[in-house]
Order: structure tokens, then sequence, then C-alpha cells
């Protein structure tokens, strides 16, 4: 006796799609075991979820919940931007956000693990799969928890492209605050600069030594065609981070200045008031890899006068810390292949 009825092979076509003798010879392989049944289906490559299961999924949403200390933020992507764009997409990101949210689940692996209205997320996934017809992935998503003392806040733009949370630990509830707003502000910031990282603290050596050898071999080849063309060259670094400025490292970049300054026949009694000037500069253009892909070290882009360390600190007093913050843009490191579309239709007409 079938150990399914009806009303299962009609969800399971709902789920994945396929006809309905296909799920009922599916559910009579897997004796009426839903899981297994639609596993069945993918195998036999039938059914919408099985058959979107090859495509690259590179398009999509981020969806971004902040409330008190609790911030989500959450990448589902999609094959197509036209996808992305439909009610039906929009309304499975704001439920998966919640989900997320709502069940303190911390990344991307947690929410395709849980359980959402009492089914597992897989079979809701893939019923969506087949209501909304493409391939759909909750592909990376990460959960910031503080205390009272923990300032929260995080920015969507208004494409749903890229999305930032953020985090900072604070001495008090009552400066944590005061900096929530700032928070926003410099979310925004990351939205739209791009670090990839909070500090230079956080750079592998051997990268920070590859990127400068990279560095200096590409600018003295554009120094090559600079001199070609009779124009100032531009200045080849030692440095590229705050990370190689050791104590040795400024303690001669000092000594230097002072020889400088000697050769020039500038006034000793003068040089406290230039060598500050003079090592700020010498920081700043071996720096360039922080300036580029640290927060902190970025120039913050509503006052491009201090870096956004500079700008937290003023605005906490010195009583506030950014300690973390995560930043997600739809589709990053997805390598897209090139579909033949005229193979693809020759090979449905057969």
């Amino acid at each position: 006796m079938a150990n399914f009825g009806p009303k299962d092979i009609k969800k399971l076509r709902e789920m994945t799609d396929a006809g309905m003798m296909d799920c009922k010879k599916a559910l009579t392989e897997a004796d009426g075991d839903m899981d297994k049944a639609v596993e069945w289906l993918r195998d036999q490559g039938m059914g919408a979820a099985a058959k979107k299961a090859g495509k690259t999924a590179a398009e999509g949403s981020i969806g971004v919940k902040v409330d008190g200390k609790k911030a989500v933020i959450v990448e589902i992507n999609s094959q197509t931007d036209f996808v992305a764009q439909n009610d039906k997409f929009k309304e499975l990101l704001s439920t998966v956000v919640n989900h997320a949210f709502d069940n303190n689940l911390a990344d991307a692996e947690a929410i395709n693990a849980s359980t959402i209205n009492g089914e597992p997320f897989a079979e809701y996934l893939s019923l969506q799969v087949a209501t909304i017809g493409e391939k759909l992935v909750v592909r990376r998503s990460a959960l910031i928890v503080g205390d009272e003392t923990t300032a929260v806040n995080g920015y969507v733009h208004s494409n749903s492209q890229n999305g930032v949370i953020i985090e900072a630990k604070c001495e008090s509830a009552e400066v944590a605050e005061a900096m929530t707003p700032v928070l926003k502000e410099i979310a925004m910031h990351a939205a739209a600069m791009s670090p990839t990282t909070l500090s230079y603290k956080d750079f592998d050596a051997q990268y920070v030594a590859d990127e400068t050898k990279g560095r200096i071999v590409a600018i003295e080849t554009e120094n090559e065609e600079l001199r070609r063309l009779g124009k100032t060259e531009k200045n080849v670094p030692q440095y590229i981070s705050m990370s190689q400025l050791t104590d040795e490292v400024m303690a001669k970049a000092e000594t230097d200045i002072k020889e400088k300054l000697a050769s020039e026949g500038k006034p000793e009694k003068i040089w406290d008031k230039i060598i500050p000037g003079m090592i700020a500069r010498f920081i700043s253009d071996n720096t360039t890899l922080d300036q580029e892909q640290c927060l902190l070290d970025q120039k913050f882009v509503m006052d491009d006068s201090k870096t956004v360390g500079e700008y937290f600190a003023e605005k906490s007093g010195g009583k506030a810390e950014i300690t973390n913050f995560v930043r997600l843009e739809v589709g990053e490191g997805i390598e897209v292949e090139e579909e033949d579309f005229a193979a693809e239709v020759a090979a449905q007409m057969k």
C-alpha cells in the first residue's frame, strides 16, 4: 500500500514543478519520503528546482535588518537581475532576513540548515524556485548581536546591490546610543568605498609583501612611459602599509628628514615645526594599501580631511571603538560561465 496520497503528489509538484506522473513515480521510488522524492527527481533531471541547479545564480539582492543591538545581512542570488526586482523575490528576501534575525542564525549555512514555517529550509527554497522560476541561492549572511554598551547599525544601498552591518564597543550605554547614528554614516561610507577589512592589522604579511612588489613594478613601468613623454615621474614607495612601518623604519625616516633639512640649510631651531608634517607625509605616501582597503584608514567620504578612524574617534571622544563590520555585494567572487545560447536551443529542440 502506498505511503502517500494525492496531497503529497500535489505538494511535490508545487515544490519541484515536475509532472504529476513524475511526482507519483518519485514518491513511489522513495516510499513516500518527500526529501528522497525531491532527490530522486533531481537525479533524474526532472522538475524546475533540478533543472535550475546547473545554472549560475550571480544576480540577486542584499537585505539588511537592524533593530536595537542586533543586525543581520543576507545575500540571496538569482540568475537574472529581472527576477531580483520582482515582488515575489523581494518577499522571499524579506522573509529570509526576518527568519535569520528572529532565530539568531549566524551565517548562510545556519539558514540553509534551519527549519522555517515548520518545514526544512531546503524544501521552502525549492518551492520558491518553482514559483519564481529561477535558481535561487542563500549564499552569504552575517549576524551581529551586542549588549547595552554596543552600538550597532547598518545600511543597504537603494538598489539592494550592496549593504553593510557594523558594530562598535563603547564605554557606556549612553555612548553607545550616541554612536548609533554615527555608525549609520560609516556604514554608508563602507557601502560606497568597498573596504575589504577593518584595519591594516588584519593583513597577512605575505599578502602585503606580494602587493608591495606588484605596485612597485607597476609604478616603475608607468614611469618609463612618463619619462618617454617628458612628464613628471611618480614616486616609487618603499612601503604600502602601516604594518611595514616598524620603529626602525620610522627612526630612519626621521633621520633622513633631518639630513634633508640640514642639506637645505633650514635652521635647526624650526625643525620641530617642520618634521611632524613631513613624517605625516611619509606615512601617507607609504600606506596606500591601507588607504584603499582598510575601513579605518580610508578618507571619510563626508569629510575627506579625516580618515574614518579619525572621524569616529572625534565623534566618540575616544570612548568607543569600531570592532567589526560586514560588507556584502551581490555576486562577489562568482565566476559566471559564458553560455552558448544557440547550442542550448539546439539541445532543447532535440
